[in-house]
């Protein structure tokens, strides 16, 4: 059977380079993309694309709605259907205006590839996810050993997250003289770390409490005083892997390197929460447990701003809609507040009955005392 196009494969090649190159797609996107296009192409069998016509696409649309996927073994999520119709979409607008290809191929096309209203609906549609609290996440660093140096760094990795809600890649990629102690402060230099949208900008501590800043505090101390290590090298290194005895990798300590990506901290994360007995919460999880703790405790619109430009986000509502929804636990207690506040109290009403009694004698007894006197004067 046929396994690629050698055609197919020039024309896919330039559209990655236009992704990457003018649009600024990152690695991950691009094998979306990827990935979407080769559903396609399996399922005309590799056709050249300068042979696309309109009926690829519904068959293509009807045949992804009844694919299972591979590791749950269930029929494709409807958000799974619209990213892969959707990456399609734009590969066909794009290929419309390539040479070669508008004669065959016109911008209309590409609708076909759209998911009807109904099914995008569902796809877009939240559902509520677990957040861990400030309680479960102190419990975690509680049960985590500290005997080595790479359990007093897996701690705090875990602590410098909370204190932070710095992004997994960043935390790869963060630098010594990034993090200032005294003004309490970590600066995401976007030039050096890898920062989402390549944004540069500054998080002060969040006030999560001192015993997760003192986590923070001894591990920069122990890079500095002990192992003299200087403001370029790694906040969080790498462990260093030699062959050891018997021709068997084992783990020497910490390495004077850089994570090549956040792997390895998601596996950091993983087995915390597995030692502590709690479900697995990743480390971007931690952004929105700090987003709910500024909806509780921010109480002006400029804390509130505030808070959200120190998550790294320019618009507040940014912060409000990624992460500020609140727990369906919470809105429960919020709404039966609610219902309480706007009870009436009964003495309340009682003195207020009263009030307007005596209000209602008194004016009535001056109207009669007007018209009396406006009877004397006639």
């Amino acid at each position: 059977m046929r396994q690629h196009n050698a055609e197919n494969e020039r024309i896919k090649r330039e559209y990655l380079i236009y992704l990457k190159a003018a649009k600024g797609l990152s690695e991950a996107s691009l094998d979306t993309v990827a990935k979407a296009i080769h559903r396609f192409e399996v399922s005309t069998k590799f056709r050249s694309l300068h042979k696309f016509h309109v009926e690829q696409a519904v068959a293509f649309r009807r045949q992804l709605s009844e694919t299972d996927s591979c590791e749950t073994g269930k029929p494709l999520s409807k958000a799974t259907v619209l990213q892969t119709l959707n990456a399609l979409r734009a590969f066909i607008l794009w290929l419309a205006g390539q040479p070669g290809y508008r004669s065959r191929i016109s911008y209309s096309d590409a609708d076909y590839f759209r998911l009807s209203e109904k099914d995008t609906r569902i796809a877009k549609a939240t559902r509520e996810r677990a957040v861990p609290t400030l309680e479960q996440l102190r419990g975690v660093l509680a049960v985590l050993p500290r005997a080595s140096e790479i359990e007093r760094r897996n701690r705090a990795v875990i602590a410098f997250t909370l204190l932070t809600g710095v992004r997994d890649g960043a935390l790869a990629s963060l630098k010594l003289k990034h993090v200032d102690l005294a003004a309490t402060k970590v600066l995401q230099d976007a030039r050096e770390v890898n920062t989402k949208f390549s944004k540069s900008f500054t998080t002060w501590f969040f006030p999560v409490g001192d015993d997760i800043r003192a986590i923070v505090e001894e591990w920069v101390a122990y890079l500095r005083d002990q192992k003299l290590w200087g403001g370029d090298d790694p906040l969080f290194p790498a462990t260093e892997v030699v062959n050891g005895t018997g021709l068997k990798f084992e783990t020497a300590g910490l390495s004077r390197r850089h994570w090549s990506n956040a792997g390895p901290i998601r596996a950091i994360f993983r087995d915390a929460f597995t030692l502590a007995g709690l479900p697995y919460f990743n480390p971007h999880s931690f952004r929105k447990t700090l987003a709910q703790l500024g909806e509780r405790v921010c109480r002006t619109p400029e804390e509130l701003k505030a808070w959200s430009q120190n998550l790294g986000h320019e618009d507040v509502l940014t912060t409000l809609r990624s992460y500020g929804e609140v727990p369906s636990s919470r809105q429960a207690e919020i709404i039966s507040d609610l219902h309480k506040a706007a009870e009436p109290d009964m003495d309340a009403a009682a003195a207020l009955k009263a009030l307007e009694s005596i209000v209602r004698r008194k004016t009535g007894g001056f109207a009669a005392a007007q018209n009396l006197g406006a009877r004397k004067s006639d």
